[in-house]
């Protein structure tokens, strides 16, 4: 993790999907939405499109060394995010199986007093928009980054820095709290960004109490193990 004077940071900037909320059954849907979409696209079973996904996914982490997103994985089989991205829209259904947890309106309150908050995240506008409000975290960040403002999903170094000069704020000023390293941190962390990996409700929840004025804590357990939970983004 980069050394951070505490006095120097200005915002934090959240993941969405696996870090601000944790369900593996939507997780699951997103999962199942990404392989219909590459059946159709083939006109293979589901079942099918979920064992060459599997399979391209593990081919592309072993190549590069790095888990790879869903948005990798559609992609190198011939679809493409932005068509992938409709189809989520089409067919996922977020507030069928997310619930609101008022501990984290309660954290993001207490952190807008006296941080910048804004969302970076895989997802597009529509689904990040409909989660927000459903779990009740709409106007408490000042912004929302997502993957259709560019089409270019994370990892991406040239994303990250267009994100940190929109919000005015240098690498040391910029904190990253994300679900998965290698797809959420390890760029930020190269740039000179604070990081945290957050994996479940607890580790997000107590961010707050490892931010201090000489920086955040040792006990922040910063992990640098690539990470795929079920929440697997886009």
């Amino acid at each position: 993790m980069a050394e951070l004077d505490g006095a120097e940071l200005k915002g934090i900037i959240f993941d969405l999907d696996g870090t601000l909320y944790v369900c593996d059954r939507f997780a699951a849907e997103i999962q199942a939405a990404a392989s219909a979409y590459i059946a159709a696209l083939k006109q293979i079973s589901s079942t099918e499109a979920g064992l060459i996904m599997a399979a391209a996914r593990l081919r592309l982490t072993e190549e590069s060394g790095t888990v790879q997103t869903i948005s990798a994985v559609c992609t190198e089989l011939g679809g493409n995010v932005p068509d992938l991205h409709y189809f989520f829209e089409q067919n996922l259904q977020p507030e069928a199986y997310l619930v609101r947890d008022e501990r984290v309106i309660r954290l993001l309150e207490r952190l807008a007093e006296k941080f910048s908050l804004s969302i970076y995240t895989n997802n597009n506008r529509v689904l990040t928009t409909r989660i927000m409000n459903f779990l009740g975290l709409d106007g408490l960040v000042d912004d929302i980054f997502t993957i259709d403002d560019t089409w270019r999903g994370k990892p991406d170094e040239d994303v990250v820095r267009r994100v940190l000069a929109l919000l005015d704020l240098s690498p040391r000023e910029a904190l990253f709290v994300g679900d998965r390293y290698d797809v959420d941190l390890r760029l930020p962390e190269q740039l000179g960004c604070p990081v945290y990996l957050s994996q479940n409700l607890e580790q997000l929840l107590r961010l707050e109490y490892l931010i201090t004025p000489n920086g955040i804590t040792p006990s922040a357990d910063i992990s640098k193990v690539p990470a795929d939970p079920p929440a697997v983004q886009s």
